[in-house]
Parts: C-alpha cells; structure tokens; sequence
C-alpha cells in the first residue's frame, strides 16, 4: 500500500496531478481545493488512497490524512465510489465536507457530480456518527472554505498517533485555535 508521496508537481491535468519521485511520475486523482493549490515545480506531499480493480489500478491524493479519513469513510457507504468521494471532497475544503455530513446537510452533499439525494442522505446516515461534533452549525457553502492551517494539522497530527476521526475531532473541540499545533495537541492529549 502506497501511503504517501513527496514530490514535485510536475503537470497538472482536468482534476489529476503527476508528482514526479526521483524520476518516476505517480499521477493522482486529486479533490479540486487540493488541485487549485498544487503549483507546478514545488515540492507536495500528497497521503494517497491506491484502489485496484479488476481491470484497473488508480491512485487518489489528498493534501491532508483528515481528508484522505474522510474520503476513507466516503467511499465506505455503499453506492459512493472513488469517484463519488473525490467529488463530494471537491466541494469544500475537508473540513467544511466534514461539517457538512456532521450537521446532515444533505442538500450540500447532494451537489457533488453524480451524487444524487439518495446517495447524500445514505452518506449522512453511516457517517454523521463517525465524524465527530460539528465545529460550526448551520447550512454550509459549495465553495473552498478557508481552514486555519493549524486545526488540519492538530487534527493530523493526532490521526497520526492512532486517534480516530471522531476522537480526535471532540478531543480538540475547546482547545483555543489561535494556540500553536503542538500546544493543541499537547493539550487534546491531556483530555
């Protein structure tokens, strides 16, 4: 299992990305947020997802492990495939898509392509629990939603020492986000 590539960008195409490793180039379906941010010739790295089929192998990227959880819990549901989970993460930054299934916002989750209000309401029943605690209430936007840097990186951080997504969601809800990540995740460890 590939876990995650460090390289540079070296071409950008439709939603894919090519980061080139030492000379080899792994091309990776990205979400759109994380596309529009990739810059062409700096240094990324991109936690992947590798699904094989029986008659294909492709590589998904995403700019964060929460996202990459997230899609993980997407594409867990059934009728919501790859593709379906890398477009319902084209609709927002990942926290914003992970708030969204939190508060049951269907009607947000439904404008992803190919995803239909059926589908949206199955993602919001197997998920809302697994999610953890809304950060904010309220209808979401379709639109790339600004994140503190710092929140995605406490929240990584602790995904990375085991915690999962809905844990580590409400061990940081409290904890002041202007503080320095390993303060919060300091602090989140404490609770």
């Amino acid at each position: 299992m590939i876990a995650h590539i460090r390289g540079v960008v070296s071409e950008k195409f439709g939603n894919s990305v090519i980061v080139d490793v030492s000379g080899v180039g792994y091309e990776m379906l990205v979400p759109t947020p994380d596309f529009e941010n990739a810059m062409l010739g700096e240094e990324r790295k991109f936690f992947t997802y590798h699904a094989v089929r029986e008659n294909s192998e492709e590589l998904y990227g995403f700019s964060s492990l929460m996202a990459k959880k997230i899609f993980e819990l997407l594409i867990s549901v059934q009728g919501i495939g790859p593709k379906a989970g890398i477009a319902i993460l084209s609709l927002a930054e990942a926290e914003e898509v992970r708030n969204a299934i939190a508060n049951g916002d269907t009607a947000f989750i439904s404008k992803a392509s190919g995803v239909g209000k059926k589908s949206a309401e199955r993602v919001i029943v197997d998920l809302r629990d697994k999610v953890g605690i809304p950060s904010h209430y309220g209808a979401t936007e379709a639109k790339f939603a600004t994140v503190t840097q710092a929140s995605d990186e406490a929240l990584d951080a602790l995904m990375a020492l085991g915690f999962p997504l809905k844990e580590a969601t409400a061990a940081l809800e409290g904890i002041d986000s202007s503080l320095p990540v390993e303060e919060r995740v300091r602090l989140a460890l404490k609770s």
